[in-house]
């Protein structure tokens, strides 16, 4: 292992051209920095600088090892600029669901990381009980999850419109049992469609499902069957409300955090401000 150094001693040698001005560079004296070149040369059991050249010159083991020496000592000088870089420092772990996670919201946490440069969000989109789980298991920092009714620790809530959704080029008359889109057991949306469903005297079997909000999006727009949804993630998809199931109950979107002060509350506020644009707008309309 080589003593970063005496190989910065040995660079400072060879660069300046004399012990001397090298020993002036590193502010030393000249017998100290003659020492940590005869420490050097002592390690590697081989002669590093020719001392009767004028001016000095390598020998043939200094050449061989100066272009390692700089790369050792840039990989030193490296390492110590990122150890000492604040960036990232402060972990914050986020949860949410993946229509949340939308342009709007990102923007904002890529805002909060630019303007907070020692914050390192670690972002995770999942599915609500899942993620709720990983919250109250202390995983997660902040969660935005969906619920029925929110807990009474939540830090903010909103109402979401809920409705049945079919395909606009695909619908038609629906015949029992009902096939049905939707997201993976545990989703708080599929245990919804069966229990209404229920409530309706019907049936339903499970025609596509997936982890993903855009492939359930794609399976009701393709006629594979129907499905209840957010209002406000169907827009721009072909699809419409299916009316015979009648009108859906809204979901509450709830936003959890264990602190609410500092840098977290900072990010609970521009989070927040998100939601409460995307619903307010939702209303409006």
């Amino acid at each position: 292992m080589f003593d970063p150094r005496l190989l910065r001693a040995f660079v400072s040698i060879y660069e300046a051209g004399s012990f001397t001005l090298a020993a002036e560079h590193l502010h030393m004296t000249q017998s100290t920095i003659s020492q940590q070149l005869a420490r050097l040369e002592e390690s590697v059991g081989k002669s590093l600088i020719d001392r009767n050249a004028r001016p000095l010159q390598l020998t043939s083991s200094g050449e061989y090892l100066i272009s390692y020496a700089r790369r050792i000592l840039a990989l030193q000088q490296e390492a110590q600029m990122i150890l000492s870089d604040p960036s990232g420092t402060i972990p914050i772990r986020i949860g949410l669901p993946e229509d949340i996670m939308n342009s709007d919201m990102a923007l904002a946490l890529s805002a909060f990381s630019k303007q907070h440069r020692t914050v390192r969000l670690d972002v995770t989109a999942g599915l609500s009980r899942d993620l709720m789980e990983r919250y109250r298991n202390a995983q997660l920092d902040i969660v935005i999850v969906k619920e029925t009714a929110a807990s009474s620790d939540h830090y903010a809530c909103f109402p979401e419109e809920m409705a049945w959704f079919e395909s606009i080029d695909h619908g038609g008359d629906w015949s029992d049992p009902l096939p049905l889109v939707t997201f993976p057991q545990g989703g708080l949306y599929r245990d919804e469609m069966f229990e209404r469903i229920e409530r309706e005297r019907l049936h339903g079997y499970i025609a596509f499902t997936s982890n993903s909000l855009a492939s359930v999006l794609v399976g009701v727009e393709t006629g594979l069957g129907l499905s209840l949804l957010p209002v406000a993630t169907t827009k721009g998809h072909r699809v419409r409300e299916y009316l015979p199931l009648g009108k859906a109950q809204a979901m509450t979107v709830a936003i959890y955090a264990w602190d609410k002060d500092g840098l977290i509350f900072d990010l609970l506020t521009q989070m927040t401000n998100v939601l409460s644009n995307r619903f307010k707008i939702s209303q409006l309309k």
